[in-house]
């Protein structure tokens, strides 16, 4: 196999991990079973390498009015140590990316998806007027996800930061386990925890430390497979599946995230005349009233009428049943619509229903 290893690479390798190609990095996708991982986030704690996410900074007298014209949430409502759940697009309103802007009293740093690093990169350094400062230091970085309802009990063992006082999408600068860290109560499960962003150098330490820390809840590393169905559970969105360059924020339910009365932001014309127009498709949540397991790019029918297609689909550890996102005609889009999923030459049927799928109980 060929690609990037994360400084975590070997700790996965002397845990049994099954290794995969993703985003040009070797990753875990498993353990042992996806269920049971994503179950053991579910009910205890669970800790994901997931340092092939791309970190960029921006810096310079005019960052926030930069940041403020590449993304589509409004960055100049961010406090220092505030993060914002935002998104890029095209001049044509599809997405660049969807991404977290982390602002610093000086400076923004933008958390973009894996396998767009560079394209975000060489895009937003394009953009970039003179006198604003665009670094890449997603290859410096290690990224730590520990989530889970007893994730925030484990963390604070390894720090002196209260982290009762960091609320969510909020962020500090701290230490974990004695190393130099940003620690965000952020996270793509639907749990409680934080995110860690640690050197490189520090990532096997911190790694251990977390384990360790993490003994008395049972803790365990958990793959890419596993937060794949914790993301879909909550419907959040999945960049390549779910929102890509031909997907716009309205039609993709990420209407709330953008701010067309801010002002100016690249895209903003395109999304304006779709807020006009209306929108002819919208990306809901479905069920499969049957065993099957929806897929993407499986097809979706009312009699013999195609009306859209499956984004993102698995089978839901925690409602135990196939659960999907797709993007279906405008008028098959209410809660409650019924229709047939062609699986694999057989119909299935299935329902819009509301979104999150799961609702935590804590």
């Amino acid at each position: 196999m060929e690609g990037r290893k994360t400084a975590l690479y070997e700790r996965h390798v002397a845990a049994g991990a099954k290794i995969v190609p993703f985003a040009g990095y070797l990753m875990p996708i498993q353990y042992h079973s996806i269920n049971a991982e994503h179950r053991k986030v579910r009910e205890s704690a669970g800790v994901f390498d997931v340092s092939h996410m791309g970190e960029i900074w921006i810096k310079g007298e005019g960052a926030l009015d930069f940041v403020n014209r590449i993304t589509v949430n409004n960055a100049s409502k961010l406090q220092t140590n505030q993060a914002q759940y935002s998104g890029m697009l095209h001049e044509n309103g599809g997405f660049v990316d969807d991404l977290i802007v982390y602002r610093y009293p000086d400076r923004f740093l933008l958390v973009v998806n894996a396998a767009n690093r560079e394209k975000d990169f060489a895009w937003i350094k394009q953009h970039a007027p003179s006198g604003v400062e665009v670094k890449n230091a997603s290859n410096r970085i290690t990224l730590l996800a520990v989530q889970g309802r007893n994730a925030p009990a484990i963390v604070q063992k390894l720090t002196d930061t209260k982290l009762d006082e960091i609320k969510f999408y909020w962020f500090r600068e701290g230490e974990i386990a004695g190393r130099r860290a940003i620690i965000s109560a952020t996270g793509y499960t639907g749990e409680a925890g934080f995110e860690l962003y640690v050197d490189n150098e520090d990532a096997e330490h911190v790694w251990d430390a977390v384990l360790e820390a993490g003994k008395e809840f049972e803790i365990e590393p958990v793959g890419l497979g596993a937060r794949d169905t914790l993301r879909l559970e909550m419907r959040f969105a999945l960049y390549g599946n779910d929102i890509d360059e031909t997907t716009n924020p309205l039609e993709a339910g990420l209407g709330w995230i953008t701010k067309v009365n801010k002002g100016e932001f690249i895209g903003r014309d395109a999304v304006m005349q779709v807020k006009e127009k209306g929108i002819t498709r919208k990306l809901v949540g479905f069920e499969v009233e049957d065993k099957a397991i929806p897929r993407k790019n499986y097809q979706c029918y009312q009699s013999d009428t195609k009306i859209g297609k499956v984004t993102s689909g698995a089978w839901s550890p925690s409602l135990d049943k196939g659960i999907g996102l797709a993007y279906l005609d405008k008028e098959f889009t209410a809660v409650g619509t019924k229709f047939e999923l062609d699986v694999r030459g057989k119909r299935k049927p299935a329902r819009v229903v509301e979104t999150p799928f799961y609702k935590r109980p804590y």
